[in-house]
């Protein structure tokens, strides 16, 4: 079966640089199987219409080109409808009723859904609750909805730097991002660029320095993938760069850092450094592996997911940047080689507390059954509780 779609209309606004038209299309490209149609073309087996002076949640669009007979209408007291797909025949009928011109009586036998029945709250991709949302696009509401868009291209569990720091020099920086046309693959490039730069510097004993463009690097890394979600303009190579750049970088740096200590650590400590080194090279490996085997043998979705305490746990795990915050304290407080030490003691407790979780999700999958994360079951409940508060994602959507 073929599936087109056509957009009815366009909204004279503007989001994060993209008119409705070309956002719609793009969600479609990512949705796949779609051919975008104009007015004076032929349909096809299957038509998507959508009005084009709202914005639709992505996922929104990927689950109505996925599910045929289904008329969409728009959350709130109105319910106006505001997309549908409809058999070939139909269409006709189908875009008067979606354009607003006629009301949908003559569309019998399709069923109506609103974006929170098409789609579930919870994103396992970014970890969080989110539920779908269909908004109109006004001069009134465009920040409101930019601001929404970028929220929802966060993660809800990630670490505290990420979550707490960063938003809002973030949705600065990408923002300006959109307005100049940089892609996201640029900033990425960028960033990878910066992270090559930082280990050198750390090498040369060159702390302060690196520690600048090692942080501007972090910042980069959380911009990339917001503008890439608020753009609709992902990518397979920016998304194996980014995340390729993001597990080979690490403990490239703690390698450099001690190279760096080389001159610096004490008489007679090169023993203690290698040691301190191969902790937190292994416990980092340790620590990957077992967020791999818990997702492809277990749960088929984050570990730090799993359970509320595996959630908490995410924002100060060894991971870039609680570790750069340890790096960070040593540097200022004129003991880089403490710093290093810190993070070799730290890097082998995250460790070990990921083993023990590993061990307990395998009982626990051999004694109950399949794994669950708990945002999937706070779906739509418990919601005012301080987990969901903090990394449902709930707020930030409001």
């Amino acid at each position: 079966m073929t599936t087109s779609a056509r957009v009815l209309g366009d909204a004279l606004v503007r989001l994060w640089g993209l008119s409705s038209h070309d956002r719609i299309a793009r969600q479609l490209q990512h949705a796949g199987g779609v051919l975008l149609l104009t007015a004076s073309e032929p349909t096809h087996d299957s038509v998507v219409l959508l009005r084009g002076d709202h914005v639709y949640d992505d996922r929104v669009v990927a689950a109505l080109v996925r599910t045929p007979g289904v008329l969409l209408r728009a959350s709130g007291a109105d319910g106006a409808v505001v997309a549908a797909h409809v058999p070939g025949n139909l269409a006709a009928r189908a875009e008067e009723v979606v354009g607003g011109a006629a009301a949908p009586d003559g569309l019998a036998g399709l069923r109506p859904a609103t974006p929170e029945s098409l789609v579930p709250a919870y994103q396992q991709q970014l970890r969080k609750l989110a539920p779908a949302f269909v908004r109109p696009i006004t001069p009134e509401t465009r920040r409101e909805l930019e601001d929404r868009l970028f929220a929802g291209a966060y993660k809800g569990v990630t670490d505290l730097v990420t979550k707490w720091v960063w938003p809002r020099p973030a949705r600065w920086a990408t923002r300006l991002c959109a307005s100049a046309g940089i892609p996201p693959n640029l900033v990425t490039l960028v960033g990878a660029s910066l992270a090559l730069v930082a280990g050198v510097l750390f090498a040369l004993g060159e702390y302060g320095a690196g520690l600048a463009i090692g942080w501007l690097m972090t910042f980069l890394d959380t911009v990339d993938g917001k503008l890439a979600r608020v753009t609709v303009s992902s990518s397979r190579f920016g998304h194996l760069l980014d995340h390729g750049t993001d597990i080979v970088h690490p403990p490239l740096w703690y390698l450099a850092w001690g190279l760096g200590l080389a001159g610096l650590w004490p008489a007679g400590g090169a023993p203690a450094l290698g040691v301190t080194l191969g902790v937190i090279v292994v416990g980092y490996v340790v620590g990957r592996l077992v967020e791999g085997a818990f997702s492809l043998w277990l749960g088929g979705f984050s570990i730090f997911v799993w359970r509320r305490l595996d959630s908490y746990c995410r924002l100060v795990t060894a991971r870039r940047n609680p570790n750069l915050l340890l790096l960070t304290a040593g540097a200022v407080g004129g003991r880089p080689d403490l710093g290093l030490v810190a993070v070799a003691g730290w890097t082998a407790v995250s460790s070990a507390v990921l083993l023990v979780r590993l061990g307990m999700a395998t009982h626990a999958r051999a004694t109950s059954g399949p794994l669950s994360s708990w945002l999937a079951e706070a779906d739509g409940r418990d919601r005012a509780s301080l987990a969901v508060r903090l990394f449902g994602g709930l707020a930030a959507e409001r």
